[in-house]
């Protein structure tokens, strides 16, 4: 708008609903009139879901002051009147739940989607958010950006401002690169809680369990590679490995999401072998693994069994009430092989767990005794256990591929 140096008015969705009927649509004629009357202008309609959600779910079936409110705004946006030089834009993180009047041409006819920051967009947000604040000369803003995949705009600021915490607490005048580290481990896993004192017993079983993610993960290709193995604890879990992605990724292949389903299974089989039963620190791990091989069945078709079938209407609308009167679209005996096939992808890799760790016990051990000295190791310590007398790494296994 002021590029364009036009009038702007901006309202959330959320306000055109009150307790008294009618006061929804009565906003939205008031606020179409005052613009008309200044066009030509834009019109910032802020989480138009809480007014735009789809006709038909309001519980109980009766009149429902929502939709009185959407159908002024379907009639404002494009009625009968002529061409009235108003522009609205509106915003959303839940466009499956919008009614389909909305997105007809004519209305909101044109949809841009803005995803996540790649690395050098997330390098241009650092350098904006870094402009108010004393950085030391050893900070690297593109090392940052490509240690935080998947971070938001507001997850990057947020991270420079407990960076800058952190140094404060230091009594440092100028953050440094060791601040930007710590403040990305407390942004993305969680802050590490040292007042958490675990018993010998249970510090034993936590360092073979990370260290049973982090050589799985280390002998597998589809694994990324390991960025720190702790046994800190960090928000609700005992211990942390960090895999950190070498680049931004859009595409997983079959073998990949094997890989890493080893690697989430290492520290329940890592348990298992050296203790000779499991304890509940693996169930956030199994949890993962089972959602990720049910989605492999029944949202990507990677099952040999079913084949490349998608299970389960995806594009149907999730919010309550749409799923009262919905049903699956496959059989109960459909639903029985969906089961086994997840079962079958969970088995397969835990029996390739199992043979890794097996294999490796010597190393294993050798490494969980390290980290029960040092708490934490980092990605150089980690590498070290790796390489062979002449300083070359060792060789990865081979990929689960059938």
């Amino acid at each position: 708008a002021g590029e364009a140096n036009v009038p702007f008015f901006s309202i959330s969705g959320s306000e055109f609903v009150e307790m008294f009927v009618g006061v929804g649509a009565s906003r939205v004629r008031d606020l179409f009139q005052k613009a008309k009357h200044n066009a030509p202008c834009i019109i910032f309609i802020d989480e138009i879901d809480a007014v735009g959600r789809q006709r038909g779910f309001g519980m109980g079936g009766g009149h429902d002051e929502r939709e009185q409110t959407l159908n002024q705004i379907l009639t404002e946006m494009d009625g009968f009147e002529k061409d009235t030089n108003v522009i609205v834009v509106a915003a959303t993180n839940r466009p499956d739940v919008l009614d389909a009047a909305l997105m007809r041409p004519g209305r909101f006819d044109r949809r841009v989607i803005i995803d996540m920051p790649n690395l050098i967009e997330r390098e241009a947000i650092l350098e904006v958010h870094a402009r108010n604040k004393p950085m030391d000369k050893d900070v690297n803003l593109k090392k940052v950006a490509q240690k935080t995949p998947g971070f938001s705009g507001a997850d990057l600021e947020n991270l420079l401002n407990e960076a800058a915490i952190l140094a404060a607490k230091n009594n440092r005048e100028k953050v440094k690169a060791e601040d930007l580290d710590n403040s990305i481990e407390k942004v993305g896993l969680g802050p590490e809680r040292k007042s958490r004192r675990l018993n010998e017993e249970e510090k034993k079983i936590t360092a073979y369990h990370e260290v049973g993610h982090a050589l799985v993960g280390k002998m597998l290709p589809g694994c990324d590679p390991v960025e720190k193995v702790s046994i800190i604890p960090r928000g609700m879990a005992l211990g942390v490995t960090w895999f950190l992605p070498e680049e931004d990724k859009h595409l997983k292949s079959v073998s990949k999401f094997k890989d890493e389903l080893c690697s989430l299974i290492g520290g329940h089989s890592a348990e298992k072998l050296i203790f000779g039963e499991v304890t509940t620190g693996a169930s956030s791990d199994l949890k993962r693994a089972t959602d990720i091989a049910r989605r492999m069945v029944m949202e990507y078709g990677m099952s040999e069994d079913l084949g490349p079938v998608i299970f389960g209407d995806q594009s149907a609308a999730s919010f309550l009430g749409a799923e009262f009167g919905s049903k699956a679209n496959y059989s109960e005996a459909v639903a029985s092989k969906i089961d086994d096939a997840v079962s079958k992808i969970i088995h397969e890799a835990q029996s390739r767990t199992n043979k890794i760790l097996n294999d490796n016990k010597p190393l294993l051990e050798k490494i969980s005794q390290v980290l029960l000295k040092k708490e934490v190791l980092s990605k150089e310590e980690f590498d070290t256990f790796f390489e062979d007398k002449k300083g070359a790494p060792k060789k990865k296994v081979a990929s689960g591929k059938k």
